[in-house]
């Protein structure tokens, strides 16, 4: 039954893949960008299926790896914290590594951060198709899944840093690039829903079986029972396991064909700065983080979502376990976490209309705060399945305000600076780097302290229930602490400075900045055509 499944889906999701990547990659052929410099709807479709890896691959970790490594590699709580902390806090560390070098690179013919996105794609795939192999030594299980989830996390920043700095290069152009970035953030949101979809329907199809409290019981009472017990149990979780290397190729597939489509549909536009009389020696490293991390405005936007970060990832980290084992629906809860990537994805649209609307401050005042009153209902009402699918939509309408409000303001500080220091070049990758950095930061923070959290609440691995002091623990994990950061980001957010005033009115100067410099351009050649 779970093969043939699982063979279906892949096929279908392998079909799906390449008819998309086919269509989109070769419209944009034809019309990459009008003559007014507007994108054209195929070549925003293509940029932002360039973005959906990163999500697939993150949804399925971020939901499964701690239940992975506990119930099916059958890891100590305390291990599987080491490497979910150490691989998270390894991979922020190399974001503004790369970034730094991504604003070092040369422009070649397919641009500055296509060379990084395609090298590093197939040795990304292989190394996550390694992370979700059970290794047949017991020994090295800790060093083999530290190894392969730190390697796949750098492999993974050579893709995202250097796509997450593409918005600069893909338009000059604010509202060309908030509307590609409204494409982005839907496509993304739709990645966690596949990510969540394959990874949780396929494995759903073999949950990793529990082990009851009183089998030592049996032991003593009928040695036989005991042994046939262990028999099913062993079968049943081989069965797991293959599960979730299905899981994994079919990711790895559709991780191949989005880089294929975002290679071939998008061109890398070089900005007036690059080629113009504002370029400059390329700036060293620690200048590069001084910059970044002194420029008030960018530090105030990068610490307000970093606290609202660390409450979802908190949230998404615990909120499998917390189904599973608190509210008691073991085999629902794949569907719940579906329904929580479906909402995110209707989301989107929505929320790119309000902060047009209403502005981006009022957006993330909203649409963070909106989630508060579901996470405390999800804890403090009796276990109810309608309850929990009713949190679960909610949750999904702040997931998508979560997901598209950072990536579509940290243009705007971009360009702030650039109205500031309009002599600096070649700083966006620097700017993108630092933010993933935090960002993924707080993701090494949330699950090594959940994991922790629950292993000195006395977490039993596969256990079929778990003692009330792990369930107490799960609630605090996915209501409490995720409201106190929500608050505590929204209260610094509020001294972040650029409001629409300010961004229209940067968005004039760089107009202006643009018209000034291509003039100064024609002036030349005219001037060297003359003699």
């Amino acid at each position: 039954m779970l093969s043939q499944y699982s063979d279906f889906l892949f096929k279908s999701v392998f079909s799906l893949c390449t008819i998309v990547m086919l269509c989109a990659a070769s419209l944009p052929i034809f019309q990459r960008r009008d003559n007014t410099g507007r994108l054209s709807m195929c070549s925003k479709l293509c940029y932002a299926i360039g973005g959906a890896p990163y999500q697939i691959t993150g949804s399925a970790l971020g939901f499964f790896l701690q239940i992975y490594l506990l119930d099916v590699a059958q890891l100590d709580p305390l291990h599987a914290s080491i490497i979910l902390f150490v691989g998270r806090a390894w991979d922020a560390v190399t974001d503004p590594t790369v970034g730094f070098l991504v604003s070092r690179s040369r422009w070649t013919r397919c641009g500055r951060m296509m060379p990084w996105i395609l090298i590093s794609t197939p040795f990304a795939v292989l190394t996550y198709f390694l992370i979700w192999y059970v290794p047949p030594v017991e020994q090295g299980k800790v060093l083999w899944y530290l190894v392969f989830y730190c390697l796949f996390q750098s492999l993974q920043t050579c893709f995202h840093v250097p796509y997450s700095a593409l918005t600069m290069f893909i338009s000059m152009d604010q509202k060309e690039r908030d509307s590609a970035t409204a494409y982005r953030m839907t496509v993304e949101v739709l990645g966690t829903v596949v990510g969540t979809a394959i990874q949780g329907q396929i494995v759903g199809g073999a949950i990793a079986p529990c082990l009851p409290g009183d089998l030592d019981v049996l032991d003593n009472g009928n040695s036989t029972l005991l042994g046939s017990d262990f028999n099913i149990t062993h079968i049943s979780l081989d069965e797991t396991k293959q599960a979730y290397l299905i899981a994994s190729a079919v990711i790895c597939t559709m991780y191949v064909l989005c880089a294929a489509v975002l290679f071939l549909g998008v061109r890398e536009r070089v900005p007036y700065f690059e080629c113009g009389r504002l370029k400059t020696e390329p700036m060293s490293f620690f200048e590069g983080m001084r910059m970044v991390m002194g420029y008030g405005p960018y530090v105030k936007l990068v610490m307000g979502f970093l606290f609202t970060s660390l409450a979802f990832m908190l949230l998404e980290g615990n909120f499998a376990l917390f189904i599973t084992y608190t509210l008691g629906f073991r085999n629902d809860f794949q569907n719940i976490l579906l329904v929580i990537m479906l909402s995110g994805t209707l989301s989107i649209p929505f929320w790119q209309w309000f902060l047009i609307r209403f502005g981006k401050k009022t957006a993330v005042y909203i649409g963070i705060t909106w989630a508060v009153p579901f996470m405390i209902l999800i804890v403090c009402i009796e276990s109810s399945l309608i309850v929990a699918y009713v949190v679960s939509v909610a949750a999904g309408v702040s997931v998508a305000a979560a997901f598209l409000l950072p990536w579509s303001m940290l243009p705007d500080v971009v360009d702030d600076f650039k109205v500031k220091n309009p002599d600096s070049s070649g700083h966006e990758a620097i700017f993108y780097s630092f933010y993933v950095f935090f960002t993924k930061f707080a993701s090494g923070i949330s699950l090594g302290i959940s994991t922790l959290s629950l292993d000195f609440a006395g977490y039993v691995t596969r256990g079929c229930s778990q003692p009330d002091a792990v369930n107490l623990t799960l609630k605090v994990l996915v209501s409490p602490a995720p409201v106190v950061l929500i608050f505590l980001g929204l209260f610094i957010f509020k001294t972040y400075p650029i409001d629409e005033e300010r961004r229209q009115g940067n968005r004039k100067l760089l107009q202006e900045m643009r018209e000034s410099d291509q003039d100064s351009e024609t002036e030349s050649t005219e001037l060297g055509s003359a003699v």
